[in-house]
């Protein structure tokens, strides 16, 4: 499946707004409500899109954000599956920079954050881990258009 142009202006209101009413949605984009029902949950069904609620994990007590890094020796995709099983990682992508992985994770305290460090650390085919201890969030958006 690949998003049309009805799709993407039915996920651009819905970046704006994720609760923007199916019903307003139709009416701005000449659909019927039931049409962009069904096409937002074939656009959930197959990946393309989620509909969450996002926070600021700063604001929400003691928790501790994290950007890492990781040089890796081996397969970039082998690297990101065991990544991925990581409870703490929140967002995971490849880079073509000095690290070949950048993940994000949310983590109860700096104690956990050394943990999880450590962990990576441990890994055979760990080169070089670093962490980036986010201390304020300025701006986080997911309008990233279609």
């Amino acid at each position: 499946m690949t998003p049309d142009a009805t799709d993407r202006a039915i996920i651009e209101r819905l970046q704006r707004d994720g609760r923007m009413p199916g019903t307003q949605i139709a009416d701005e984009i000449g659909l019927s409500e039931g049409a962009v029902r069904k096409r937002m949950q074939r656009l959930v069904e197959s990946g393309y899109m989620q509909v969450v609620a996002v926070t600021d994990p700063l604001a929400l007590g003691d928790r501790r954000v994290a950007l890492i890094g990781l040089r890796i020796n081996g397969a970039t995709d082998a690297a990101a599956a065991w990544v991925s099983e990581y409870v703490e990682v929140e967002y995971l992508v490849a880079t073509a920079g000095r690290y070949d992985l950048i993940f994000e994770v949310i983590v109860d305290s700096d104690a956990h954050l050394l943990d999880l460090i450590s962990s990576l650390r441990e890994r055979a085919d760990v080169v070089e881990v670093e962490a980036f201890p986010c201390l304020k969030l300025y701006k986080q958006t997911f309008a990233w258009g279609t």
